[in-house]
């Protein structure tokens, strides 16, 4: 059975303009300027300039009348009165950075990186190779276009001639792509186009034994990768030693042959339309100046954004028209699509500045917080910090403080750091004291830069060694933060 209730309830929902606010935050510098490019194309309303004229609420505090008048007196009111205001009224203009910011300090241009493209260095080498049929020359740069970032060719000759029958209509066979492989893989850099890793330093070996071809160590450096690769990349030395009666300086000597040779021939090279060097933009730049610490946003290569004049200009015609009468139905229309995008260059121009306070606030506070760090650069100093004590700190909220700490730098003197690198948890030393976890993350890490690699420590040893600097934590705990520094185990730490 049908029947109507009435009931309350309270719901909390996020207008755009803080939609907006929220994602800019999440952005770094690096990418700011291109997000402030793409709503200057698609928001004519919007400009480059230095100042922004301030635009009033057009709704004047009045949605309630403005839906329930449809009339074409309400939308001559509305529009009357939003030109009084734009045109009349003397806005105020404000700047999205300081008046003392030197324009002649600012850097604008972004890093490029000038680099020869992966697949062209492949490409003009293959226009020197003399092809029997038209065919092969087809057939070989659809093998140097499925090549990737690393150099090598993972995908079957099966797949390959499949493409070749759908894109260029032509029928070959695997033996004819395997045929070609083989010249490719001659080109430079060496062990280009392998298959794996072990193809790809036997490639490299094998390049070097026709160079030298009575050399015993790369002889036997390429018997290992062919018989014995499994034990090698386990590092089971003791059974490579019994198997080729070596001693353990000539397995060592051998050894080193191998690990000369480059694991991915292409890291050297750029990928087309993909830079293989990624420039770190800072967010932030902490300067000592005689013991006092500044704290900067960088605002490189985001541009000043302002009102278009233009617009306004059209707003002042209009109203002209208003005056004689003349103001046709279709220029009413083109007066509302106006005031849309002004309003949604105005929240925009306002979404831009809350960001730089936003961030400017959560930063001062991070520094507040780890001044003593920041003045010495000593890492010990580093205090346990999580977000919750910078949003107590900055009344923010804590997902907004995990929204400007993520994916953003800090440049200082003592290097470019990651933001969220600096919030960490704390552990209780054996005296009672409360350090930071990445206080024992750098000093378990330098503990394994100094151990005897060829009797590298164990999870349980580094637990022990540990101990004895006053740090009680577990071995599973060490074990956890080992790999967090990306170290090996033990097993594979180990050196001859």
């Amino acid at each position: 059975m049908l029947r109507q209730t009435l009931s309350q309830k309270m719901l909390q929902k996020l207008s755009p303009q803080q939609i907006q606010l929220m994602k800019l935050l999440q952005i770094p510098t690096a990418t700011l300027e291109e997000r402030i490019k793409e709503e200057l194309e698609t928001n004519p309303a919007l400009e480059v300039g230095d100042t922004y004229q301030e635009v009033f609420d057009v709704d004047g505090g009045n949605e309630k009348e403005e839906s329930n008048d449809n009339s074409e007196d309400g939308v001559d009111y509305e529009l009357d009165d939003y030109l009084t205001q734009y045109l009349e009224d003397d806005p105020a203009s404000y700047k999205t950075r300081d008046d003392s910011y030197g324009e002649e300090e600012e850097d604008r241009s972004m890093p490029v990186p000038v680099e020869v493209s992966f697949h062209d260095n492949l490409m003009r080498q293959l226009g020197m190779v003399i092809f029997e049929k038209e065919e092969d020359e087809i057939i070989a740069k659809q093998i140097i276009g499925s090549i990737d970032e690393d150099g090598y060719l993972r995908r079957e000759p099966s797949a390959i001639v499949d493409d070749l029958m759908f894109s260029q209509s032509i029928e070959v066979g695997k033996d004819d792509v395997n045929r070609l492989l083989k010249i490719i893989q001659k080109f430079d850099p060496q062990g280009i186009g392998a298959r794996d890793l072990r193809e790809c330093l036997m490639i490299q070996l094998e390049d070097r034994l026709q160079r030298d071809p009575k050399d015993r160590n790369k002889k036997l450096a390429l018997e290992i990768l062919k018989n014995n690769f499994d034990e090698f990349i386990k590092k089971h030395y003791p059974k490579l030693k019994k198997t080729y009666s070596l001693s353990e300086f000539e397995l060592k000597e051998v050894i080193e042959e191998i690990l000369k040779l480059n694991p991915k021939p292409a890291s050297g090279l750029e990928m087309e339309g993909k830079p293989n060097v990624q420039y770190i933009i800072p967010d932030f730049i902490i300067t000592n100046k005689d013991g006092e610490l500044e704290l900067t946003l960088n605002s490189k290569n985001a541009p000043d954004l302002k009102i278009s004049e233009h617009f306004a200009e059209m707003l002042l015609g209009y109203k002209e028209n208003i005056k004689t009468n003349k103001a046709s139905k279709t220029e009413k229309e083109a007066i509302l699509f106006i005031k849309q995008k002004i309003d949604s260059a105005k929240w925009f121009i306002d979404a831009i500045r809350q960001r730089q306070e936003t961030l400017t606030k959560t930063m001062y506070s991070i520094l507040r917080f780890q001044y003593e760090y920041f003045l010495t650069g000593d890492e010990r100093r580093l205090r346990p910090m999580i977000l919750k004590d910078i949003a107590d700190m900055t009344g923010l909220d804590i997902s907004t403080v995990s929204r400007v700490a993520n994916s953003k730098f800090l440049q200082t003197e003592f290097g470019t750091k990651r933001l969220k690198d600096f919030f960490s948890e704390s552990i209780q030393t054996q005296d009672g004291q409360e350090v930071s976890t990445l206080e024992v993350k750098n000093i378990l890490n330098e503990i394994i830069s100094r151990e005897n690699k060829k009797k590298p420590h164990s999870d349980e040893k580094l637990k022990e060694l540990l101990h004895q600097r006053g740090y009680n934590i577990a071995r599973r705990t060490v074990a956890k933060y080992r790999e967090l520094l990306n170290v090996p185990v033990a097993r594979l730490r180990k050196t001859l």
